[in-house]
């Protein structure tokens, strides 16, 4: 298996930490005055979503986990888990709150979506990296509120809340980045 070491570590890189697959979130390289260069890290579970901070030094070693992805279909949420099909074999598979975590927010009725797959076992949920989503709620635009920059919170139809600016309006579709939860455009 391969491994990766303290000047690998940026965001998005993927580890084995404590026997937990994680993604970094966060990094920091650290150079005191005296001393060793080191990193200090957020890492995020693949199996149950929680972040854990580590200081890695020089000399520290981290194995790459094999991650396996597959393209399902979200179908719905059964009270318990959420329920999804592979559209090759039409088999479904259920996972549970945690394991999709974020991800959540972002599913709709009949949406492709990446399971993450470790050692042979879903583990976790990857949203589209963008999505067109329906505005359902938002305050309405009174006269004055046109300065740029300027954002209001709007309710999608999945439940996700994002920040648009004052043009858009109740109703409208408009293009999301999942991975940030930020408005990108209005859909035409």
């Amino acid at each position: 298996m391969a491994t990766i070491g303290m000047s690998d570590i940026k965001k998005g890189v993927r580890m084995i930490v404590g026997e937990v697959p994680c993604r970094v979130v966060e990094f920091q390289h650290v150079k005191p005055g005296k001393g060793a260069a080191f990193v200090r890290m957020k890492a995020k579970s693949f199996l149950n979503g929680k972040v854990v901070e580590k200081t890695v030094h020089a000399g520290d070693k981290f194995e790459v986990p094999v991650i396996d992805y597959k393209t399902m279909q979200y179908l719905y949420d059964d009270g318990e888990m959420y329920q999804f099909m592979d559209n090759d074999t039409y088999d479904q598979l259920g996972l549970s709150y945690e394991q999709c975590d974020d991800a959540s927010k972002w599913f709709k009725d009949g949406v492709n979506v990446d399971i993450i797959f470790y050692k042979g076992d879903a583990i976790s949920v990857a949203a589209p990296e963008t999505m067109e989503l329906i505005i359902t709620e938002t305050p309405p635009n009174f006269k004055g509120d046109t300065s740029s920059g300027s954002k209001k919170p709007a309710t999608l139809e999945t439940g996700a809340v994002v920040q648009v600016p004052y043009h858009v309006l109740e109703g409208d579709l408009i293009k999301v980045n999942t991975v940030d939860g930020e408005y990108l455009e209005k859909v035409k």
